[in-house]
């Protein structure tokens, strides 16, 4: 068999059984292709020294780490496939390490950062209207919670009432989890619902798909969507004197999880919490604290400027 019907066969089987989509299909797809372009053997014939010898030449290029561990990713896949499926004997991919990775620490925000965003969206809600309301709320959601933002903005109006403490949640992979609902946050969301409530009574028709979401839109998915409540978190950034490219609903995410573990939170329910699969996930929050004891040290200690 071609080693191109093998190829499809495997990108067949992701997208089959995997669910993969179009744009990770064609990434796996050129990762096989290059591959087969730069190696001497067919998938049939290829050995864990042809591989090797591939991945040598890839970081003789000067290529990122990174990207060397996508392709021997996708190699890997690709292999285990053949194998599987009878194709092969063995796999050539097997025992072969990736690239070690410099781990990258995810931006986050400072407490007093957070705290000049809530503080500017609390004051903007003075006035009553919908927007501000709507705003506060989403931002206060974002940081007591530590959601996707696609989880949140997707989030049924019925997961909220003025008695909730805790919020069902369905996030990657179809896994529910449950999320703790702060005092604050539920406030802001019960002022924000109620300012809803009248609004759509006043015009008196609902969208049938926007009644049924916490945050409605006029939009096709019939909520409001990722770029959107974007839009809405920088506009607050730069309302609360910040640089609106250091503030997005991710950094949100990222502060809600440090600013827990600074506080003594357990590592495993910020695990649950975030909804991570893997505890790994989460430890990277322990290396951002370890960066922030390190620059304080360096910048306040007496010593550190002799």
């Amino acid at each position: 068999m071609k080693d191109q019907q093998l190829v499809d066969q495997f990108l067949e089987m992701l997208a089959a059984e995997r669910g993969r989509a179009e744009n990770s299909l064609a990434a796996y797809r050129r990762d096989i292709e290059h591959f087969l372009a730069n190696s001497d053997a067919g998938l049939l014939a290829t050995t864990s020294e042809t591989i090797r010898s591939y991945l040598a030449a890839l970081h003789k290029e000067g290529l990122k780490a990174s990207t060397v561990a996508r392709r021997l990713s996708a190699i890997r896949q690709m292999f285990l496939f053949l194998y599987r499926e009878g194709l092969r004997d063995d796999n050539p991919a097997k025992n072969i390490e990736s690239p070690r990775q410099p781990v990258k620490l995810p931006k986050t925000l400072s407490d007093s950062e957070v705290e000049q965003l809530l503080d500017t969206a609390e004051m903007k809600t003075q006035r009553g209207k919908l927007k501000a309301l709507r705003a506060h709320a989403l931002l206060e959601t974002l940081y007591a919670t530590g959601l996707r933002i696609s989880e949140l903005v997707s989030l049924p109006r019925r997961s909220v009432g003025p008695d909730t403490n805790m919020i069902l949640v369905r996030g990657k992979g179809g896994r529910e989890r449950m999320v703790p609902l702060g005092d604050k946050a539920r406030m802001a969301l019960t002022a924000y619902l109620q300012a809803l409530h009248v609004k759509e009574a006043q015009k008196g028709t609902k969208s049938p798909a926007g009644a049924h979401y916490l945050f409605p839109s006029r939009g096709a998915k019939g909520h409001l969507t990722r770029r959107r409540a974007g839009q809405l978190i920088k506009k607050l950034a730069v309302d609360a004197g910040l640089d609106p490219k250091t503030v997005s609903p991710h950094k949100l995410r990222h502060a809600f999880a440090t600013h827990l573990l600074s506080n003594g939170a357990d590592l495993r329910a910020v695990q649950q919490m975030l909804g991570h699969a893997d505890i790994s996930t989460t430890q990277i929050y322990t290396h951002v604290l370890d960066e922030r004891l390190k620059s304080l040290v360096l910048e306040k200690h007496p010593l550190a400027k002799g």
